[in-house]
């Protein structure tokens, strides 16, 4: 177990693996996020988060180090938006000591550069080991790369995946599909920036929202501000209602 402090300052008990790469899942929510936000490098795994807690407990999964900086970028349905926010950047690697650079197999969970990592040589993710885990896998993702918002025109909620990756898109379709609550989908579309994106149907979107993020308190395994975005866009929608 790891003690991380969470969003109100109270520390959240984190059960971490043995084995970051086992079938687990905390391991299936860094990857997740990983896949969602990350990049996989010979020497490192660097994953992207906007929620400090969130980057915390995948620290404590993983170790590394957290980087904290803001940033602006476009919105990735419209690129004439651009919104700034904090962003936490953790790398997991080759590190230094009093000797200087330490050895990179070392920092990758101790194999030799990529070689047993969940991702192919073209850069596509295997999942299959957090198949008894797809529930903290989906959440990864979705914070990694999906948007929950409140939509005032239809008085909806609204939650979608948008990533560069085709082939990650067409995975995440794939385990929503066959997650336990019905989320019919829309297909997968270009983004004005380039990339690709899909949502589920407005209509689904409160049962998968819930079922996604149910049991995240026990496990301390999620992004407060992100379950604090569902929950407060499941409230507009009812009180819409």
């Amino acid at each position: 177990m790891s003690d991380v402090a969470g969003s109100d300052g109270d520390p959240l008990e984190i059960e971490v693996p043995a084995d970051p790469l086992a079938g687990h899942p905390a391991s299936a929510y860094l990857w997740g996020h990983v896949a969602g936000s990350g990049d996989v490098g010979e020497d490192t795994v660097e994953v992207v988060t906007n929620d400090e807690t969130s980057a915390n407990v995948l620290a404590a999964v993983a170790g590394g180090d957290i980087d904290h900086d803001t940033t602006s970028r476009e919105y990735a349905h419209d690129a004439s938006i651009t919104r700034t926010e904090d962003e936490y950047t953790l790398e997991i690697g080759a590190g230094e000591d009093d000797d200087g650079p330490t050895d990179a197999g070392d920092g990758l969970f101790g194999r030799s550069g990529t070689l047993g990592l969940p991702v192919d040589g073209r850069g596509h993710y295997r999942f299959s080991a957090f198949a008894s885990h797809d529930r903290e896998l989906l959440r990864g993702i979705l914070e990694g790369c999906g948007t929950i918002c409140f939509k005032s025109s239809s008085g909806t909620v609204g939650i979608s995946f948008v990533h560069d990756d085709e082939a990650l898109l067409e995975a995440t379709r794939e385990l929503i599909e066959d997650c336990p609550v019905d989320a019919p989908m829309g297909d997968l579309s270009e983004t004005s920036s380039g990339g690709y994106w899909f949502g589920v149907d407005d209509d689904a979107a409160p049962a998968f929202g819930t079922w996604l993020y149910e049991d995240c308190e026990e496990t301390g395994l999620y992004a407060p501000s992100r379950e604090r975005k569902l929950r407060k866009s499941l409230e507009q929608a009812e009180a819409y209602d």
